[in-house]
């Protein structure tokens, strides 16, 4: 992309930070931003208790849009839950009820409440609220018309489905619809201009357009953000010992902190533009660092994004824990260490076995079994998925992987 002249706070920031892929009119959303505050959405399906790292991107899109003076929605998927967005998906989403779902998005509301500011324009919505109130023949002869088959089978999420001889029930086939009329209805009830959210849902929020366009001659925006992956390739959000959960609750503040320290180092500087609030300056001090220094640069990766969501006392805490648990190589000195060829954990260690190989566990039985417990953790963060899988990407940055077994027993694991 180019370096326009952006004219709104809003739209430059997210430029200078890297968050834009695409966006369906670059200009004339900028003078919409410049022009006053714009009302923007997200959406959120509430499949779990709680979000995770891969929707960080979004959510921090939501917060610069509030810092920089606009009004954040984060739409909460309380109605499209209901049949799972088929993006990306092999298979169909297990089925909630709907007292599941409502707990869920109580409990990401909480995550949320971190992030914006629900007295200063931030509001959290439910999609249920119209879309469990739609009659089905009224809906589909205002809305059906709009959408046609032929079109509807050329988006990825239909036409993965189909090449692999997958099944695509005809409820998931509706979300796309059912998406875009989210949309409308935004706008309707809050004045939203904008949907923003990951390149994967680029077509899902053109149909937004289109049919806000077709219904009613409304004048709407789409933005995307970039797919975001490590430097390995790795999704963002996952890591050997499971999900990175954004409630405290579900992953401690100094297992989040890890996460961040453990970036990779061709990472560090995109990682503070998205996930920090430093200056840009500060940024490219930091991302100048060479050699060992660039460990200083991921501490303060890790500390920034932590105090964000957990708060600056808890993020330093995380530090001052780190500092006592690695410094000065006090690790590697006081832990039993094995060595595994490098080119096994490149292709996939399972983390059953790793634990088998430090003799931590007398088999992979028994370390599922342990896994079960809690009783497992992979760099401090508990193992939760019996099937993953160790890579270079768990790596600390000592080079190692910290293997642990309750509060006491800890070996390193050393590629070679």
């Amino acid at each position: 992309m180019t370096s326009p002249a952006f004219r709104s706070e809003f739209m430059r920031t997210l430029h200078e930070r890297g968050y834009i892929h695409q966006c369906s009119d670059l200009e004339a959303l900028d003078a919409k931003a410049a022009a006053g505050p714009i009302t923007a959405y997200i959406g959120f399906d509430a499949t779990a208790s709680s979000l995770h790292a891969g929707h960080l991107l979004s959510i921090m899109m939501l917060r610069t849009l509030q810092r920089t003076g606009h009004n954040p929605i984060a739409l909460m998927g309380g109605g499209t839950t209901k049949i799972g967005d088929p993006s990306g998906k092999d298979e169909a989403r297990k089925m909630l009820t709907e007292e599941q779902i409502n707990a869920n998005i109580a409990s990401i509301r909480r995550v949320f409440e971190t992030f914006l500011d629900f007295n200063a324009g931030a509001q959290l919505v439910n999609n249920a609220d119209w879309l469990d109130e739609l009659k089905y023949i009224a809906m589909l002869r205002e809305v059906g018309p709009h959408f046609t088959i032929n079109r509807m089978l050329t988006f990825d999420s239909v036409k993965l489905r189909l090449e692999r001889e997958q099944p695509l029930t005809f409820l998931e086939f509706n979300y796309m619809i059912l998406q875009a009329y989210d949309f409308v209805e935004l706008n309707k009830r809050h004045g939203c201009v904008l949907q923003m959210g990951g390149s994967d849902q680029w077509g899902n929020i053109i149909n937004g357009l289109e049919l806000g366009r077709r219904m009613h001659g409304l004048e709407l925006y789409g933005l995307t953000t970039p797919l975001l992956t490590t430097s390995s390739g790795a999704k963002m959000g996952k890591t050997a010992g499971g999900a990175v959960w954004l409630d405290a609750d579900l992953l401690a503040p100094y297992e989040y902190w890890q996460y961040f320290r453990n970036t990779g180092d061709a990472d560090v500087e995109r990682f503070l533009k998205l996930f920090t609030e430093l200056p840009l300056d500060e940024i490219a001090r930091l991302a100048a660092l060479q050699g060992q220094e660039i460990n200083a640069a991921k501490e303060v990766l890790a500390t920034e994004a932590t105090a964000i969501l957990h708060g600056r006392a808890a993020a330093e805490q995380a530090r001052e824990t780190a500092r006592t648990t690695f410094a000065e190589g006090a690790l590697a000195v006081n832990l039993p260490t094995i060595e595994v060829p490098q080119a096994e954990l490149e292709a996939g260690l399972g983390v059953a076995n790793a634990f088998v190989l430090a003799s931590l566990v007398a088999s992979t039985s028994e370390a599922r079994r342990q896994i079960k417990g809690g009783g497992l953790k992979v760099n401090d963060a508990t193992v939760s998925d019996e099937k993953a899988q160790l890579s270079a990407r768990d790596l600390t940055a000592e080079g190692v992987i910290k293997l642990s077994l309750g509060k006491k027993k800890h070996v390193l694991l050393k590629p070679v």
